[in-house]
C-alpha cells in the first residue's frame, strides 16, 4: 500500500498507514485504478466511479504501481 491514496472503515486506517497508504476519509477515493470506499453507505459512489474507471480503461503508471505493491508485499 506503499505511496497508495485509499479510504476504508475508519477502524482500519491506522493498519493502512502503518502499511504506508495515505489514508483520508472521503466516500470514495481513486489512485491509479485502485478504487477503495468507506462503508456500505458509500456502495452507490463506489460503483459510479468503478463504471467510469472501467471506461476510462488502464491508467499511465497504473501496472507499473501494481507490479511496484505486489514486489513490496511479497518481500515483507
Amino acid at each position: 500500500m506503499s505511496g497508495r491514496s485509499v479510504t476504508s472503515w475508519p477502524s482500519l486506517q491506522t493498519d493502512l498507514r502503518n502499511a504506508g497508504a495515505d489514508w483520508v476519509n472521503r466516500e470514495v477515493v481513486t489512485d491509479q485504478g485502485l478504487v477503495t470506499s468507506r462503508k456500505p453507505d458509500d456502495i452507490p459512489a463506489f460503483n459510479r466511479k468503478m463504471i467510469e474507471e472501467f471506461a476510462e480503461g488502464e491508467h499511465e503508471g497504473q501496472h507499473a504501481a501494481a507490479h511496484a505493491t505486489a514486489r513490496r508485499e511479497a518481500r515483507a
